[in-house]
This record gives structure tokens, C-alpha cells and sequence, in this order.
């Protein structure tokens, strides 16, 4: 069942996962709060500014994420099927801080801070193969394109915050 609450993180749970996130490739690292099994997923994200997520889509009616912003801010991103920007949502504590992301929809994030953490909740047994689809329109994270396709993306939050 899924609680409302978020979890507490201590100062040096926040420090180590962005010392981590620092030091990945992909800029960002994952505290799973699950196990393995687990129908209800629950995980706190370290991000760093220019961490680059593949839009992608969750298949299944039950995989409604909900994103809790707990540090930072950041834009959630929507997308047509087509990739075209549909929506944003900013998130920016203390305003608007959790955002809905419904089964089947196109989305990815846009980092405002230089460090953001969240706290992220789906329903759905984690399964590789069935959790996501990314969308075949984005360049894949480890593609030259992407640094200029995040870059678009980042532009296009500017122009939606005005």
C-alpha cells in the first residue's frame, strides 16, 4: 500500500547519493527503498544538472509515478507522440512540489539546480523488459545528439517559466 509520507534522509544520505550521482556517467544515482519483488517501488533520485533521462513512457495502467521533490528544482517534461512538448511542470520547493505522471505519457526531466533529489513511487513489480519504453524519437542518454538534445530541452523550459 502506498503511504503518503516521504522518508527522511539524513544530511550524509543526501551528500553521499550526490557524491555519487557526481561521480556516475549519467550523472545521477538511485537509493531503492524496495526489494526486489515489490509492487510498490519506492526510490529517492540524486540527479546533477546535466544529467540526461531519455524521454521515455510507463507501459501498464498501474504505473502512475508520482515524483516528490525533495531538493533542487526541476521541470518534468510531456510529450506528444510525436516528440513534441506537450506540458511542463516545475517543480520548486515550497510551490509546486509533486507531480502525477500518468501511465503512457511521454516524459522526461530538465534539472534547474545544480543537484536535485527526489522521491519517486510506482505500483507494478519491477521488470526490465516491461518497465519502460523510451521513445525512438530522443536520442538514447549515451548519443552524441543528446547534450545538444538536452540543451532544446532546456530551452524550451525557459520559454515555458516566462
Amino acid at each position: 500500500m502506498e503511504t503518503r509520507s516521504i522518508p527522511s534522509l539524513s544530511l550524509e544520505q543526501i551528500n553521499d547519493g550526490l557524491s555519487w550521482a557526481e561521480q556516475s556517467v549519467r550523472g545521477r544515482h538511485p537509493m531503492l527503498l524496495h526489494s526486489a519483488g515489490d509492487e510498490f517501488n519506492r526510490v529517492f533520485n540524486f540527479i546533477t544538472k546535466d544529467s540526461y533521462m531519455q524521454p521515455h513512457l510507463h507501459p501498464g495502467d498501474e504505473k502512475i509515478e508520482k515524483i516528490h521533490l525533495v531538493r533542487g528544482e526541476l521541470a518534468v517534461l510531456f510529450f506528444d507522440d510525436q516528440g513534441v512538448v506537450s506540458d511542463s511542470v516545475h517543480l520548486s520547493l515550497g510551490r509546486v512540489e509533486l507531480v502525477n505522471v500518468p501511465a503512457f505519457a511521454w516524459h522526461t526531466y530538465v534539472m534547474l539546480t545544480d543537484h536535485v533529489v527526489t522521491y519517486e513511487t510506482m505500483m507494478g513489480v519491477y521488470k526490465p523488459e516491461t518497465w519502460k519504453k523510451f521513445a525512438n524519437w530522443a536520442p538514447k542518454e549515451d548519443a552524441t545528439e543528446s547534450a545538444d538534445y538536452i540543451r532544446s530541452l532546456r530551452q524550451e523550459v525557459k520559454k515555458r517559466m516566462v
